[in-house]
């Protein structure tokens, strides 16, 4: 399989995306949340720690997955970007919409909200 060709973005297409992603993101929050409970009542180094522990692992890995599928990128825990061509627009979960946008040097710390 090839490069696939880059996907852009228009702002009227990431937020018209945006309620699948956040439906998808909340999901794994969901899940991973819920894990994580389950993980404090384990003991320390406990097996069932570890399985906690690939478990939040495969959920990460899936919504990771899913996003990419989106022909979005994925730039950290629950953060995807919106490539636009000179750019990103860039979301993170909760975040209500798609408010921001930074250049391809900037990333997250050098985001702007989208005027």
């Amino acid at each position: 399989m090839g490069d696939k060709a880059r996907q852009c973005w228009t702002l009227e297409a990431a937020r018209t995306l945006l309620g699948d992603v956040r439906s998808r993101t909340e999901r794994a929050v969901k899940a991973v949340d819920a894990l994580l409970t389950e993980r404090e009542a384990s003991a320390e180094a406990s097996p069932q720690r570890q399985q906690v522990d690939g478990k939040v692992q495969r959920v990460v890995e899936r919504w990771a997955r899913e996003m990419e599928a989106l022909g979005l990128e994925v730039k950290g825990l629950w953060l995807v970007d919106f490539d636009n061509g000179s750019g990103y627009y860039c979301w993170r979960w909760p975040e209500e919409e798609v408010a921001f946008f930074h250049g391809y040097e900037e990333g997250f710390a050098g985001r702007t909200r989208i005027q």
